[in-house]
């Protein structure tokens, strides 16, 4: 077969939906049994590429920054959207990580030999196709590719109208890396259509696509979620917590929080809420304040907050249940640890929630309590992500509890199956 159309807008949108898949779905079949060292080879080779093709990658970039203008992006999105130098090492290194980690792919996860004298192996296996819908970030093109490739599943990718330029450079990279270590070329395959219609019919393929993975504004995941036919790995949006304990370090407090909010406020790991508890309010959240303020950050309080720091405006419910991805924060002073629990049990998103406390109890009881696919004590809550943590990379952040929780790397694009070696035994 040839390349698939590049503008589907003339033809029948299901009909391309369908070839894409089918596409994936031959070369997934292949992937399944590529072996490690070819795929590892692919990912050095794409982290070589990156480095080595920046500029022109970023000169595709620039097409889709000068458009934004029209497509009225906010500064968050376009923050987003932005491809540097550096992006791409760092992009380039996650990579490189990623080749560096065990093949997840025929992995012995559990054996044993059964009485009648059964081997019984549980090995890992890929998914098989993955549709992955995305916005604004370009980089993450690269960080997903990366993973499912890595685990043995082909990819379909279809990113926002407003990085189509860096997505289709991006896109030549992986799938010129693949012919060149003797992989097939569809595993990485680009939706290069923006007609929503087309995420429709793909989101029905179920026969040909395993999991779909959306990853941007809530309406989009709300939406996938309600449409698709196969599972979707995903979450809606990131409230994440700081509670300040009684028993915080100043000085900590304040680095973490500061970093917590301001580091990245665009992402869905930033916190969007401060607890205080009430014992040290008084002395310690004029210097939080002082020093968000310093950087920038509107802060929204509770009636407490508001009689220690004027500057704050009224917090209302909404503000409390909110994801601003911006320099915004709302913040409560609460009477103690379990009422730090009951709030973000009732307004968090099952994100990421963090501690800041010298005892050990109080921080066992937190990590316990709060139901969230990451829990920290002592560390802002930006380390919720894959790389940070080790994965090399990540697909994704789920705050579902099946089939995968928390940042998404190489086991969580992966399933198993039972494999059973015998010497003629018969069941009786």
């Amino acid at each position: 077969m040839g390349e698939p159309s590049n503008t589907p807008a003339s033809r029948d949108l299901a009909a391309y939906a369908a070839e894409l898949a089918q596409r994936a779905r031959s070369a997934s079949r292949t992937l399944a049994t590529a072996l490690g060292a070819q795929k590892d080879a692919w990912l050095r080779a794409v982290a070589d590429a990156l480095v080595q093709r920046a500029s022109a990658i970023c000169e595709a970039n620039a097409t889709d920054l000068a458009a934004a203008t029209e497509l009225r992006l906010t500064g968050v999105m376009l923050d987003r959207l932005k491809l540097t130098p550096d992006r791409l090492r760092a992009a380039a290194t996650g990579l490189r990580e990623v080749a560096a980690l065990p093949d997840p792919i025929g992995r012995v996860r559990d054996s044993s030999v059964r009485p009648n004298g059964l081997q019984v192996l549980k090995v890992g296996v890929p998914l098989g196709v993955i549709f992955f819908i995305y916005e604004s970030r370009p980089n993450v093109t690269v960080d997903a590719a990366g993973l499912c490739i890595k685990s043995g599943n082909a990819i379909l990718l279809r990113g926002g109208k407003e990085a189509l330029h860096s997505n289709r450079i991006l896109c030549t990279v992986l799938r010129d890396g693949l012919v060149q270590a003797g992989l097939p070329r569809d595993a990485v395959q680009l939706v290069e259509t923006a007609d929503r219609e087309a995420v429709g019919h793909l989101l029905r393929l179920d026969q040909l696509i395993d999991l779909v993975i959306p990853r941007g504004g809530e309406s989009l995941i709300h939406r996938v979620a309600a449409e698709a036919r196969m599972p979707v790995l995903k979450h809606y949006k990131g409230n994440c917590h700081v509670y300040v304990d009684r028993a915080a370090d100043v000085d900590m407090a304040e680095r973490i929080v500061v970093n917590a909010k301001c580091q990245r406020p665009s992402v869905c790991n930033a916190a969007e809420s401060l607890l205080i508890h009430r014992d040290i309010a008084d002395t310690l959240l004029p210097q939080l304040a002082a020093a968000l303020l310093q950087q920038g950050v509107e802060l929204r309080g509770c009636e407490r907050t508001r009689a220690i720091v004027p500057a704050a405006r009224p917090a209302s419910e909404d503000d409390y249940a909110a994801e601003y991805l911006d320099l915004i924060l709302s913040v409560k002073v609460v009477d103690n640890l379990e009422d730090a629990i009951v709030h973000i049990n009732r307004y968090g998103s099952q994100h990421t929630e963090a501690i800041i406390t010298g005892d050990l109890a109080a921080a066992r009881r937190f990590t316990a309590a709060v139901d969230s696919s990451a829990v920290l004590v002592n560390a802002s809550t930006r380390f919720n992500d894959g790389y940070e943590l080790g994965l090399g990379a990540e697909i994704g952040i789920s705050t579902d509890k099946f089939h995968a929780r928390g940042p998404c790397g190489l086991t969580e694009l992966t399933s198993y199956k039972y494999i059973v070696y015998g010497d003629g035994q018969v069941r009786e």
